[in-house]
């Protein structure tokens, strides 16, 4: 009973304190990604669970003054566990990654392979953020190879892929700002039918949102699908070597798919295999919200430069259209280039919705499917290529 006493009195004691403010605080942020995904539905199987493990994250201490889910460096509680087994080996993005590839049907892109230039144009964001972050960070007092980890961690938030981001992240031990960089990089992937419109609008015209474009109703091969995951490794392998944990465990699970042998896989990979490393990751995503570490100034940059660079990865797809259209006899809709980005398929989706509503008749789904999926290989090897360039630069 009296040890009970001392942890009330402990926490009492604990929430008068500054870091109990800052820990109040992080709830109210917690409470927020909370809110947003249950009351918007806005990514909720990533945002309530990074949300529920901010809130783990910063209660209060125990008697011996350490996290019970946290726990010390040679006796951790279960989120330290996690994120030990899972982030700092890198392994849940690579699950989640067989996860996703088993979901992708990259038929609409074997029908126009023109649209994986979509895919790499929409990139342009990351490149931008990242030279962009270089000159910021020493103003934060953020210099030499760490500034090169940081502005790279930074600009892959562009991409709107979560596990990708991470994968980068980890890579470059950046453990102190691992949660602001990954709530960023699962926030505006939740936010794609908030944030891409207005960029969309202006850069384009009515006239040019009316654009039509063709889909051919042509199948394509099972042996060309099965190959395609296949051979797609080795090019990543041979031209990005740095890609290929991703790449490879991506188009591991689109073989599964595709092969035809392995349905019940595929099924188990899609549903059972998804929502598990779903769960787990964004738990252990939200452990690292620790308030002394989250509550910061670099926190808010994080979070203004991955807008930023998810911004200019939907305008460099949207102007890279734009460009296409000068010299080509049948025009894109220039809204096809947003769908550029890795938020599979949501950003297609918003595309869709928006030519509808320029035209009611006018269907372009299928093109910003294939635009998405090209997206989704885009923003890997992205990763791949910063990963190598920043290894070689801080060697």
């Amino acid at each position: 009973m009296l040890e009970l006493f001392k942890e009330i009195f402990i926490g009492v004691i604990y929430f008068g304190s500054a870091d109990g403010l800052r820990a109040l605080i992080m709830f109210a942020i917690a409470g927020l990604l909370i809110y947003l995904a249950i009351a918007k539905d806005y990514e909720p199987a990533l945002l309530l669970p990074i949300g529920f493990g901010a809130i783990l994250a910063n209660l209060p201490p125990t008697i011996d003054g350490v996290s019970a889910v946290l726990g010390l460096e040679h006796e951790p509680g279960f989120l330290r566990v996690l994120f030990d087994a899972g982030i700092a080996t890198e392994l849940f993005p690579i699950l989640i990654f067989i996860a996703v590839g088993a979901m992708i049907d990259f038929t609409p892109l074997l029908k126009n392979p023109f649209m994986i230039f979509f895919g790499a144009a929409a990139q342009f964001g990351i490149f931008i953020t990242f030279l962009l972050t270089l000159v910021l960070l020493p103003l934060m007092g953020i210099t030499g190879d760490e500034a090169l980890k940081m502005a790279a961690a930074v600009g892959i938030i562009g991409a709107a892929d979560g596990p990708t981001t991470i994968y980068v992240a980890n890579h470059f031990n950046l453990k102190d700002y691992m949660g602001p960089i990954s709530v960023a990089a699962y926030s505006y992937m939740s936010l794609v039918p908030i944030i891409q419109p207005p960029v969309i609008r202006a850069l384009t015209t009515r006239k040019e949102r009316l654009i039509r474009m063709d889909y051919t109703e042509e199948k394509v091969s099972r042996t060309v699908r099965i190959l395609f995951p296949i051979v797609i490794t080795v090019i990543a392998g041979v031209i990005v070597p740095m890609s290929v944990p991703l790449v490879g465990s991506l188009m591991f699970g689109n073989l599964i798919r595709e092969c035809g042998v392995l349905e019940k896989l595929s099924k188990s990979a899609q549903n059972e295999l998804s929502s598990l490393v779903t769960i787990l990751l964004g738990l252990t995503i939200g452990s690292t919200m620790v308030a002394d570490k989250f509550i910061q100034w670099e926190t808010a940059a994080i979070m203004l430069l991955g807008l930023f660079a998810f911004v200019f990865d939907t305008a460099g797809g949207v102007l890279f259209a734009k460009l296409l259209n000068l010299f080509l006899k049948k025009k894109v809709n220039p809204m096809i280039g947003a769908a550029g980005i890795s938020a599979f398929p949501m950003s297609a989706r918003v595309v869709q919705r928006m030519a509808k509503a320029e035209d009611p008749t006018n269907f372009i789904l299928m093109p910003a499917i294939s635009a998405n999926v090209a997206g989704q290989l885009g923003s890997i090897v992205a990763g791949g290529l910063v990963i190598g360039l920043i290894s070689m630069l801080i060697r």
